[in-house]
C-alpha cells in the first residue's frame, strides 16, 4: 500500500491495512514517514520510508522517488499494489504498467490542479501520466464520487481496460462515531474542522464568523480544528490562524486528536471546500448526528440531501455561508432533526466496514482472477 505520508494512510487508509492481515495478506506500506510511522508497525505492518514531496516539482527529485519506487516493486515483488493520493496513483501505476502487477489506485479527489478554472502544465502533465499509467489490464480503479470518474473518462485516462468502482469515501467507524444527541451548553459551537488549507474554505468560515460577529457575540462559538498543513501549497498560514482569534468566538485549536469528541461538543459541522473526493469531516460528523453545512462542490455535495439533514451553498459565497450557518443557529428543532437524519444517512451510505469490505474485495478479485 502506498500513500504519500503516514498520516495520510493512518487517517484514512489504515482500517483497510488491517483487514487485509484478518484475510491472510502480507501488508508491506511506502509512505513518507513524518514521524508517525510506529503507529503503522504496533498494527504489525511492515513499513517503508519513501521520501516523497506532496508539492514538490523539481523534475530530478520527482525522478529520484520515481526510481526508488521501481526498485523496491521490483525488490517487494507485490502480489497486489494498492496507491492512494495522486502521486503515488501516478508514479505506481507507470512502473505497475511496466512490471505489469495487479494494480488498485484509489482516487482521493483530484486535488487542487483539478479545481473548477485551474490550468497549468502540471496538470497537463498529469494527464498524460496517467493515461500511459492507467492503460493497462488488471488495473482497478475506485472513484469516491462520480463526478471524478466522468472528468477523468472525458480526459481520455479512464479506458475499457480498467475496472472501476465508486465507493463513496473512506466511511466512518458507526461505534466510535455514534449518534450522540446535542449536548446543552452555554454556547453554540459551528465547527471547522480540517486541514487548515485555503481550499477548504477556511478564510470563508472565518469571514462568516467576523461578520456574525455583532449578532452572535455571546451566543455562538466559531471553531475551528486542524493541522497546519505544511506538506501543502495551499496551507494556511499560523499567522492568519492567530491573527484571527476573538476570544470567546472565534478561535484555532489546531489538531485534535479524538476528533470525535469535537463533534460531540459541536451543534453544527461546517466545510466550505472546494473541491474534495468525498471529504471524511462530513461523513464522520454525519455519524455522530449533527446537522451539516457545506457547498456544492464535487464530493461536498454527496454528503447533503438539502433542508433534511443540512443546506448546501455556492463555493466561496460568504453571504450565502452566512445565511445557511443563521438558519441552524436560529432553529434547534431543525438542528436536531437533521442531526437524526445525518445519522440515517451514514448508517445507510458510510459504514466503514462495508467499505472496507468491498476494497479488500476488489484485491481479493484481482488475486484470484475475477
Amino acid at each position: 500500500m502506498v500513500a504519500n505520508v503516514d498520516w495520510i494512510f493512518i487517517a484514512h487508509r489504515l482500517p483497510i491495512a488491517k483487514e487485509a492481515l484478518k484475510r491472510g495478506y502480507k501488508v508491506l506500506v511506502l509512505a513518507n514517514d513524518s514521524g508517525r510511522a510506529d503507529e503503522i508497525t504496533q498494527e504489525g505492518i511492515e513499513f517503508v520510508n519513501l521520501p516523497m514531496s506532496r508539492s514538490g516539482v523539481n523534475p530530478f527529485i520527482e525522478f529520484f522517488v520515481l526510481l526508488k519506487m521501481l526498485f523496491l516493486y521490483i525488490k517487494i515483488k507485490p502480489t497486489v499494489v494498492y496507491h492512494v493520493t495522486m502521486k503515488p496513483v501516478i508514479y505506481g501505476s507507470i512502473i505497475s504498467r511496466f512490471l505489469r502487477l495487479n494494480t488498485v489506485n484509489a482516487i482521493s479527489g483530484l486535488g487542487y490542479n483539478f479545481t473548477e478554472g485551474h490550468k497549468g502544465l502540471v496538470k497537463s502533465f498529469m494527464i498524460k501520466l496517467m493515461r500511459f499509467g492507467f492503460n493497462k489490464e488488471r488495473n482497478s480503479l475506485i472513484f469516491e464520487n462520480t463526478d471524478d470518474l466522468k472528468e477523468l473518462k472525458n480526459l481520455k485516462i479512464v479506458t475499457s481496460k480498467n475496472k472501476v468502482e465508486v465507493i463513496k469515501g473512506v466511511g466512518a467507524d458507526l461505534i466510535k462515531f455514534s449518534y450522540t444527541a446535542p449536548i446543552k451548553k452555554e454556547k453554540l459551537i459551528v465547527l471547522l474542522a480540517t486541514r487548515m488549507l485555503w481550499d477548504k474554505g477556511v478564510k470563508e468560515f472565518v469571514e462568516v464568523a467576523k461578520q456574525m460577529q455583532e449578532k452572535y457575540m455571546g451566543s455562538v462559538f466559531f471553531k475551528l480544528c486542524g493541522r497546519i498543513d505544511k506538506g501543502n501549497p495551499r496551507l494556511v498560514p499560523e499567522s492568519y490562524l492567530n491573527s484571527i482569534k476573538i476570544e470567546g468566538y472565534l478561535e484555532w485549536f489546531g489538531y485534535q486528536e479524538d476528533i470525535a469528541e469535537e463533534y460531540r461538543q459541536s451543534d453544527i459541522v461546517v466545510l466550505p471546500s472546494y473541491r474534495e473526493g468525498m471529504p471524511t469531516v462530513l461523513i464522520e460528523a454525519c455519524a455522530i448526528g449533527r446537522p451539516l453545512v457545506t457547498t456544492t462542490a464535487i464530493g461536498c455535495r454527496e454528503c447533503v440531501e438539502e433542508h433534511w439533514n443540512g443546506y448546501k451553498v455556492p463555493v466561496k459565497s460568504i453571504d450565502a455561508l452566512a445565511e445557511a450557518i443563521e438558519k441552524l443557529i436560529l432553529n434547534k428543532d431543525s438542528r436536531v432533526l437533521m442531526g437524526i437524519n445525518s445519522r440515517i444517512k451514514a448508517e445507510k451510505e458510510f459504514d466503514q466496514s462495508e467499505v472496507v469490505t468491498k476494497q479488500l474485495d476488489i484485491c481479493d478479485c484481482l488475486v484470484n482472477v475475477c
